[in-house]
């Protein structure tokens, strides 16, 4: 359950990468929204390459601590990235109104949420588990 909260999470956040492309996500960021708009638009785009890349890694990295650690910091990063555009919505430069654009920004955060929820439940068990044994 707790991968495919992950899972669900990572492609909505990722699917709302796409909108933001169709949003103008740039003109909300610090560096492109000052850039010319065919030149932010660019950049946009070509940063998320190498970004989705390290994360695809990292998230399913082989060692099972960088896939952990870097699952709880994508997860808390969707919260975070809710709670961003949720402080942004007032902006003039805001268009992420749709019923779509705020399934996938707070569908994610939500995912993220109940991600972090079942990692803290994982942790406890195996905690007590440990306990019981006596390790």
């Amino acid at each position: 359950m707790k991968n495919l909260l992950f899972y669900f999470g990572f492609a909505t956040i990722i699917t709302h990468e796409l909108d933001a492309m169709t949003q103008s996500e740039w003109r909300l960021l610090f560096i492109l929204r000052s850039l010319p708009e065919q030149t932010a638009s660019l950049a946009f785009v070509i940063i998320h390459i190498p970004l989705i890349a390290a994360l695809l890694w990292l998230t399913n990295n082989q060692s099972q601590s960088i896939k952990n650690w870097s699952r709880i910091a994508l997860a808390t990063f969707m919260i975070i990235h809710s709670g961003l555009h949720k402080l942004l919505e007032n902006s003039p430069n805001y268009t992420f109104n749709s019923p779509l654009s705020m399934a996938l920004i707070y569908g994610a955060g939500f995912f993220g949420f109940l991600y972090l929820i079942q990692v803290f439940i994982s942790w406890q068990q195996t905690v007590s588990n440990n306990l019981v044994k006596g390790d």
